[in-house]
């Protein structure tokens, strides 16, 4: 049975040469956020997120990245201006 979500990254970091793909499933959309967030923050390569086996369109894979890269966002800006995510909310519009 497959798992809801499938993404596909690899190690290869920017410059170097490409490692081969690596896969990792989760059954919830929150999960393949969180996951895509920490593939962001370390600088890995995402190249597809699939649902039930069929690739997401470009306007869903972009969402999923939107979401990631503004949470990444906002805990940077709450850690740097020590501020909760409420305020950076209200002040940056950042949902934590």
């Amino acid at each position: 049975m497959l798992k809801k979500y499938t993404i596909e990254y690899s190690l290869g970091f920017r410059g170097h040469v490409r490692s081969e793909h690596q896969h990792h499933y989760v059954d919830e959309a929150v999960a393949c956020e969180d996951f895509v967030r920490q593939i962001l923050e370390r600088g890995l390569s995402l190249h597809t997120i699939r649902r039930d086996g069929e690739e997401l369109p470009p306007h869903e894979f972009a969402r999923i990245v939107k979401v990631a890269a503004a949470a990444i966002a906002s805990d940077r800006i709450c850690v740097s201006l020590n501020i909760k995510s409420d305020e950076a909310q209200f002040r940056f519009g950042f949902a934590a």
